[in-house]
């Protein structure tokens, strides 16, 4: 005799909305902002803004609709709150781009 299953949607939605799914979410988000923090490139002695986007890692967990229903759920963020973070990682005309957060995702988002 095989075993039966029948999902409850309501149930489903009950366990993506627990405040476990929010700590995992968190987790992860550390986690990639961690090795974000240890591969970011800090400037040299002459930088007037040395070590500040070493220093300007944030996560945190937000409640973002998500999904075709558009229900909020947990969801964890990762960013840089330095003005010039988004040149850091995509790069100008002058300076490569380092892909800090896309390559600390791909690495510490297990």
């Amino acid at each position: 005799m095989a075993a039966r299953f029948k999902m409850s949607t309501r149930g489903v939605g009950q366990l993506l909305n627990s405040p476990m799914i929010a700590a995992e979410m968190l987790r992860r988000a550390e986690a990639i902002k961690g090795v974000g923090e240890s591969i970011s490139p800090v400037g040299g002695p002459g930088d007037p803004h040395s070590g500040q986007y070493k220093r300007s890692w944030y996560a945190k967990v937000e409640r973002k609709a998500v999904g075709r229903s558009r229900k909020k759920r947990p969801v964890g963020v990762v960013g840089n709150s330095a003005y010039y973070a988004r040149w850091v990682e995509f790069g100008t005309e002058k300076v490569h781009a380092h892909h800090v957060l896309l390559r600390a995702a791909q690495v510490g988002g297990r």
